[in-house]
């Protein structure tokens, strides 16, 4: 039976209101649950401990800003920030953990704990993803990035100026040491680089600055080596002399 033009349009009009409420029905179970609606103080720190735990390093970081937003003033707050600062580092978002230190530092000055977070800002810094209290290794941290090794040696150094007594006040000390030979040790490699090129004045000039800068590391008398072979091929036989004769004089010293 063939159906009229009013029929037609009824059941047209059923059929968009039934997929419509379809999608609608659809849309509202992609719709995710924030299960944490409702908890406490207590439980978002518990939680985010839990999964920080589990190396479940977003999870945790989630957590630790919920709480953050949730309870600004509550007795977890900055804990909070100190731990949601940590996830970000093993997270590997090294710039969001230097600005999460920036912020607490900034917030909280004189906390006991702003020797820790001032550490963990200058690792963070180097780009390093190592346990916390491993060796770091930046021989060449100054070839990858000498702002941020830089800022990572001032930062060390505000640590050990403001808690000499700090458990990680000798581990800075280390690490400080470390980015000196890193950096005595680029600046010696682009004098060898010169050197290797003929590019003598250029080499002494380098090589001039590691001695002055320099001085209590090895890379001096490597540089005086350098410095007195670039007089050899440039033929300044009494300036190779001079030099010869103070890598004589380091040496009885050290002996």
């Amino acid at each position: 039976m063939a159906l009229t033009l009013h029929q037609l349009r009824t059941r047209a009009a059923t059929i968009i209101l039934a997929a419509t409420a379809a999608a609608l029905g659809a849309g509202c179970t992609q719709i995710e649950t924030d299960i944490t609606q409702g908890w406490d103080a207590d439980r978002l720190y518990e939680e985010a401990r839990t999964a920080a735990e589990d190396s479940d390093w977003t999870r945790a970081q989630d957590y630790y800003t919920k709480l953050e937003s949730r309870y600004p003033f509550g007795r977890y707050a900055q804990q909070a920030q100190i731990e949601s600062a940590y996830a970000y580092w093993r997270e590997g978002d090294v710039e969001q953990c230097v600005q999460a230190c920036d912020r607490f530092l900034r917030q909280y000055p004189d906390h006991a704990n702003s020797d820790y977070v001032l550490y963990l800002k200058a690792i963070s810094t180097l780009n390093q993803r190592n346990t916390i209290f491993t060796a770091l290794l930046t021989q060449d941290i100054y070839e990858r990035d000498a702002d941020a090794a830089q800022t990572a040696f001032d930062t060390f150094k505000e640590l050990i100026e403001r808690f000499p007594q700090s458990r990680y006040a000798h581990e800075a000390r280390r690490r400080m040491h470390e980015l000196v030979l890193s950096q005595a040790h680029h600046e010696y490699n682009i004098a060898k680089f010169y050197f290797d090129r003929h590019a003598y004045v250029a080499a002494i000039e380098r090589d001039q600055n590691v001695v002055r800068t320099f001085q209590q590391t090895p890379y001096s008398d490597d540089a005086l080596e350098l410095i007195r072979d670039c007089y050899r091929e440039m033929g300044v036989k009494d300036l190779e002399a001079d030099v010869e004769r103070v890598l004589a004089l380091n040496q009885n010293r050290e002996r």
